[in-house]
Parts: structure tokens; C-alpha cells; sequence
């Protein structure tokens, strides 16, 4: 089984540079000095960090706020920070409870759905400096997958070694590949808000994966679905490539909602 360790999850964020959605370092650009007004947002400003997409969202799930006013200055969570359920004097609130933030700056906050609500409408609320922003009712489902692309219309994936899979370095049928992404929801065991996870944990709720139409079936293919140890909010999934995929076949991936739009570099 492939899961990314301290060492080799380094080596992977090397290169994720060409990745545009990492939502660690997402609007660095966007740094300022917040103004006296509060935090503003609308509910069409709150969107997957993966791919800008709108809800529903997952417990797990990776999830964006763009506005203005959101924090003084730009700055990305440590271990301590996500710990703490604060960063650089900002919280988010999902149903009044505190949640992991990954990055703030002032048009943008990223945060990590609690693990702990459950399906049906969540109230998301930004409290920065003490004051207090609007109250955005979301609707969160068991599994909303959320991809990561990469150039040439590509899932973010690499292969049994942590190589970035790209059009010029493909999988082949019978390869080990693992996939990136967002959104699974509840894990056996589950996480604490709190918690960056040290281990692997399987997803509850099922999650249907076919590659250009060829279902990637357990568990002969689909070896692992679940949370990447040592990272927050961050799945995987290890899949053996089956025959007769063809080339750079659409990865989907299909749980209360379905991810689908990108290529898989198979050849």
C-alpha cells in the first residue's frame, strides 16, 4: 500500500508546484492588511479548494471562502495553528464549533470541514479579530469528491514512487497509481478537528471509481481509499490500472456526488 510519509510527502509537494490548486499555498498573491469592517463573504464565494467548485461538501472536505476582510495578512497553518483551530487571529465555525484553517489571507481562507457534523445543512461563520462575519447555511453530504488537476486536463496522481504522472510519464495497465483528492468524508477510525493524522484510516461511506468507463473494482484494483497519513483533509486513492482502459482515459470517481472531467495519463 502507497501512502505519502513525512520524507516522501515533501519530495511530492516539490513537484506539486505545477499542480494550480494546492490549497496550502492558494492567493499568496492576495495579501494585505484587513480592514476594520469584518469579514464579508456570500455563499457563492464558498467553493471546493480543489477546483473552485460550489457544494455539496463532505466532513474532510477541503473548502474555500473568497471575500474581503478576512484576515490582516497572508500566512499558511503549521501543526500548532490547526491544533489550535486558529490561524493569524482568524476561526471558522462550522455549527458553532471551531474547524481547521489552512490558509488566510485577506480575500481568502481555506479550511478543512469538520469531520464531526452530519449530512443535511452546516452554518459556516468567519470570525476574524473578534469580529464577526455572516452566517452562510452549506449543505454537506457523507462523500462529495474533489479533484486536483494538473496541466493537459490530468488528475493530480502519481505512481507506486511518488512520481507526478504527466503526459510525459504515464502508468501502463498493471501499474499502481494513487490518486489525490478531496472530499471523502468519515473515516474508520475517525479524526479529531484537531488531529493531522499519523495513520491510515478507510473511508465509510462507498466510493465507485471507473477509468474511461471500466470500473476499477475492489479488491482486486482498488486497493485503498482513505486519508493520506500527515496531511489535513487530504485523501487517496491505490489503484492497480486495469486492462483495456484505453489511453489518458476520465477518471471518475462517484460517491453522494461524482468527480469526473479529467484524464488519468495511462497509456
Amino acid at each position: 500500500m502507497v501512502v505519502l510519509d513525512c520524507a516522501s510527502g515533501c519530495a511530492f509537494y516539490y513537484n506539486i508546484h505545477v499542480v494550480k490548486h494546492v490549497w496550502l499555498a492558494l492567493a499568496a498573491f492576495c495579501a494585505g492588511v484587513a480592514g476594520a469592517a469584518g469579514p464579508s463573504y456570500t455563499a457563492s464565494g464558498i467553493v471546493n479548494a480543489s477546483n473552485y467548485a460550489p457544494g455539496p461538501f463532505a466532513p474532510g472536505s477541503v473548502i474555500s471562502i473568497f471575500g474581503s476582510d478576512l484576515a490582516r495578512s497572508s500566512q499558511a497553518a503549521t501543526a500548532a495553528d490547526i491544533h489550535n483551530l486558529e490561524l493569524n487571529y482568524v476561526r471558522v465555525y462550522a455549527n458553532a464549533e471551531p474547524v481547521p484553517v489552512l490558509f488566510v489571507s485577506e480575500h481568502q481562507i481555506n479550511f478543512v470541514m469538520s469531520t464531526m457534523v452530519n449530512p443535511g445543512p452546516v452554518i459556516v461563520r468567519v470570525a476574524t479579530e473578534g469580529q464577526s462575519g455572516p452566517e452562510i447555511q452549506v449543505t454537506v453530504v457523507n462523500s462529495a469528491p474533489s479533484l486536483f488537476s494538473v496541466a493537459g486536463g490530468y488528475a493530480l496522481a502519481t505512481d507506486a514512487f511518488n512520481k507526478l504522472l504527466s503526459a510525459d510519464s504515464r502508468a501502463h495497465p498493471g501499474d499502481t497509481v494513487v490518486v489525490y483528492l478531496t472530499g471523502l468524508g468519515r473515516t474508520s477510525p475517525n479524526t479529531d478537528p484537531r488531529e493531522i493524522p499519523q495513520y491510515q484510516a478507510q473511508v465509510v461511506s462507498p466510493v465507485k471509481v471507473t477509468l474511461g468507463g471500466v470500473p476499477v473494482d475492489a479488491p482486486l484494483y482498488l486497493k485503498y481509499v482513505g486519508l493520506t497519513p500527515t496531511w489535513t483533509g487530504l485523501y487517496q486513492i491505490n489503484l492497480v490500472v486495469p486492462g483495456g482502459v484505453g489511453t489518458d482515459p476520465e477518471l471518475k470517481i462517484e460517491g453522494d456526488v461524482t468527480a469526473s472531467g479529467l484524464k488519468l495519463p495511462i497509456r
